[in-house]
């Protein structure tokens, strides 16, 4: 299910005024467990990508946002993708699909590969396969099933 032409959000490359929003989205999307897993790790280290992030706005309200950020892999430099967030109410949309094709585009563009922690049956139809993340070791416990990959064949650990 699409949204109507009409009532399409706007999306737009995350600016820094946007983070108080994006915090809060992502408070009301995983609440404070989000802390402890393997994915926000990763995000104490790496580097941030705002011009491979992008919000989703409905009016002056943020709908969804998708953060980026790089990475190696082994040797490799790569994309990390996460957190994506939606807000309940427009997930039938295709929010939360258009902000993954957009940012995994900006990355490809940029010659990275991506890498995320999710549900293959969701980003698989973006071409997420976990046979192209089986030798990528995360910092902390992860179902290692849930390691996807695009773009490339990673393997090593994720490092800055």
């Amino acid at each position: 299910m699409t949204v109507p032409a009409e009532q399409a959000p706007d999306y737009l490359n995350e600016q820094p005024q946007d983070a108080d929003a994006i915090e809060a989205l992502l408070d009301h999307a995983f609440g404070p467990g989000r802390f402890v897993k393997s994915s926000e790790r990763v995000r104490e280290f790496a580097e941030f990508r705002p011009d491979m992030s992008f919000c989703a706005w409905e009016g002056g309200r943020l709908v969804g946002s998708v953060r980026m950020w790089k990475v190696h892999v082994g040797e490799a430099p790569a994309i990390f993708l996460g957190p994506l967030a939606v807000r309940a109410e427009v997930r039938k949309f295709g929010v939360g699909g258009e902000l993954v094709r957009m940012a995994c585009q900006a990355a490809q563009a940029a010659g990275y590969p991506v890498l995320l922690v999710g549900d293959e049956p969701y980003f698989g139809r973006f071409g997420f396969k976990a046979a192209n993340a089986a030798g990528v070791r995360m910092p902390g416990p992860v179902d290692q099933r849930r390691v996807l990959a695009l773009g490339a064949e990673l393997a090593g650990p994720v490092t800055a």
